[in-house]
Formats: structure tokens, sequence, C-alpha cells
């Protein structure tokens, strides 16, 4: 197992199943060791979700739309977001993913949840923002918030994401 270089990164994010598309900026969004992704929309939770033993019985909680203003920021208050990205990944058969916040959020008190990118996943991803500093925080539409890793597997696996996440949001334009 390794980790994707920046120049493979964007080898794979120039050819024809890009790894990565919709970026707002390749040049600040390319790291050494990753990609930045970046912030297209957030959402507020509004009651409780539910996980049960089968997918049949997971409820997502409910949530509504935290607009920005029109300068493009928004001023979040402590509590937990829905942020989705701008970007949409397509994890080849022998590549997975991970993300961590930036670290200029974490200086603010603020962090970014995730889960993992499995091989075969694409989408638009959501993550979990959360807010912990008592002042709250100003963020900006579109400004980069994690930074996602890519890990070469041994082996590709054969066992795919199929998950009910596949393919989402794929069909939302990045910065509506």
């Amino acid at each position: 197992m390794g980790v994707l270089s920046s120049q493979q990164i964007s080898g794979l994010i120039s050819s024809d199943q890009p790894l990565v598309s919709d970026l707002v900026d390749i040049n600040t969004q390319l790291q050494p060791n990753g990609i930045d992704l970046t912030l297209g929309s957030l959402e507020a939770l509004t009651g409780p979700g539910q996980i049960g033993l089968t997918n049949d019985d997971r409820i997502l909680a409910p949530a509504v739309d935290v607009p920005f203003g029109r300068d493009g920021y928004v001023h979040l208050v402590p509590g937990v977001y829905i942020a989705r990205l701008n970007e949409a990944v397509a994890l080849p058969a022998n590549v997975m993913a991970l993300a961590k916040p930036r670290s200029s959020l974490l200086r603010n008190g603020v962090t970014v949840n995730n889960a993992v990118w499995d091989a075969g996943y694409a989408g638009r991803s959501q993550v979990q923002l959360v807010v912990s500093n008592p002042q709250g925080f100003r963020v900006a539409k579109n400004a980069r918030i994690v930074q996602m890793v890519f890990l070469t597997l041994d082996t590709a696996t054969d066992t795919l994401y199929s998950g009910i996440y596949q393919g989402e949001n794929l069909n939302q334009a990045k910065r509506d």
C-alpha cells in the first residue's frame, strides 16, 4: 500500500476517468500528498436520525440549507453541520481515500469528520463540519476544508463500493 503523490494525482485527474473532477482551482488544491476539497454547500441538522441493523432501518437526520451571505461567507454558531463538497471523486478498484481537516480549521476550533472512501466509490461527497469554538466560525463558499489522501491497494479489490451513496450528488452542479 502506498500514498499517491501530487504527480500521480495530477495524471489521474487528467485521465479519461478522472480521479477527481469539478475542481475550483487545481493549482491551489493540489498538495504534495493529496488534493484539497472545497465547500459547496452547508446544511444544519434539525432532528434525529437512525441507524438500525439493516439499511432498511436507516433514517438520515432532517436538515435545512444554510445560506451564504452576499459576501460569500456564512457565520456558523457552535454545532454540527453537513457540508457538501464541490468536487466529484471516482475511485478505481485499486485506490481508496481518507480525508483530514485542513490545519487552519483545527486552529479555529473547527473539525471535519468523514468516513472512508472505498475503492469503486463515485460521487460528490458530504462531510460533517463541527464548530466547537464558542464564538463560532466564518467560512466562505468554495473554501478548502479537507485534504483527501489516496492510498493504493496492494491488489485491486474484486468488491467495489456499491452502497446507497454510490453516485451521490453527481447530478448537482458543483457551485449551485
